[in-house]
This record gives structure tokens, sequence and C-alpha cells, in this order.
């Protein structure tokens, strides 16, 4: 009973809008990783509301990041429906060798280039210096490109997605956003088990094949 009084009362003194988005957030990624559309619409909430959150908290390679999410999310959720209903779900494929190069090369070009502009911005504009500039930055250009490959469905996605988020839990922690870390910690979980299903989802497509 006590743990219960003690989780309650954190649970009160956390902010009601980052918990709206935490829990859209968890269903986005749970839908996703079940192969199933409605992961989208979630998305759209939950990216949109931290775009506010990220920009108070000076994570704006995040906020960044979410607002271009909100986007790509609809399309993706434009491109999985594209089909009639009674059609076959979008096939899932592996991972070229060509994105895998992609990846890597805007990992090691990109970010530093965003962490470095973030920087001079702020300072131009006189706003709060970003909190994390390159480690944020690396964490959302690879972010973005896990979301395309996610909207595309390819399978390794999903690995992508547990790398970053295992770092995204200590940033979020450091910067007071416990239930955001909480959230990307179950990601993580999540991501994982994504990976095998839509593994299993390929192989048992190379069977039908």
């Amino acid at each position: 009973m006590h743990l219960l009084e003690v989780f309650i009362n954190w649970l009160y003194n956390q902010s009601g809008l980052e918990l709206t988005g935490v829990v859209t957030g968890l269903l986005c990624v749970y839908l996703a990783a079940v192969n199933n559309i409605w992961n989208w619409p979630f998305a759209i909430v939950s990216t949109g509301i931290y775009i506010y959150i990220f920009a108070q908290t000076a994570l704006y390679a995040d906020m960044i990041q979410n607002a271009y999410l909100f986007v790509i999310n609809i399309y993706g959720w434009y491109y999985w429906s594209r089909r009639p209903v009674n059609a076959a779900k979008v096939p899932v494929v592996r991972i070229t060798r060509k994105q895998v190069v992609m990846l890597v090369l805007l990992a090691a070009f990109v970010s530093p280039v965003l962490g470095f502009t973030l920087v001079s911005l702020t300072k131009v504009l006189n706003y709060n210096p970003p909190a994390f500039p390159y480690l944020d930055s690396f964490c959302t250009v690879v972010s973005l490109t896990a979301q395309i490959y996610m909207a595309r469905k390819v399978v390794e996605n999903w690995l992508i997605w547990v790398f970053v988020d295992i770092i995204y839990v200590t940033i979020y922690l450091s910067k007071g956003l416990q239930p955001t870390a909480f959230m990307f910690a179950i990601y993580a979980v999540l991501a994982a088990k994504g990976y095998f299903d839509w593994r299993k989802y390929y192989q048992n497509q190379q069977l039908s094949a």
C-alpha cells in the first residue's frame, strides 16, 4: 500500500500534458510493433505534445525531430493505408546495404552540423542554450532515419530504435522528464519485440512466396 501511495503521489506531481504524451506514445509504439495501422494517429498526437515539451526544456533537436515526425507520421498513415481494405498488408523488407550506408553517413556528418547550428542559433537569438546539443542531434538524426525505415517497413528499423532509445533514457532523466524517460525505456523493450515480430513476418512472407 505504501508503494502505491508513493506512486500515486509521484503521478499527481507530474505534468498532465507529459503523461498524455507518454500514454499516446506508448500506444503508438505498441501498435506499430504488432503491425497495426492505428499506431499513426496516436503518434501524431504524441509528437504534437512533445514539440511543446522539448521547446520548454531546451531540447531543441528533439523539438525539431518531433515536428518532423509529426509530418512523417501523417505520411506513414497514408503509406500504410493506401491499399484497399481487403488487400494484403504492405510487406516488410530487410534493410539494404545502401540504407545502412545512408544511416552511417547521416549520423557522422549531419549530427555535428545540427549540433553546431543549434548552439550558434540559440546564442544569436538569445535563447536558453541547448541541452546536450551534439548527443541530442546525433539521436535526432538516427531517430529520423529509423522513422523513415519504419514507414517503409524495414525490419531492422527496430534495432536502430533500441540503440537510440537507451541513449534517450539517460538524456531525459538528466532533464527531470521522468515519465518520458520511463516511456523510452519501455520503447526499447517494445522495439526489441517489434524486431522479432517483424522478422517473423518477413520469414513467413518468404515461405509464402
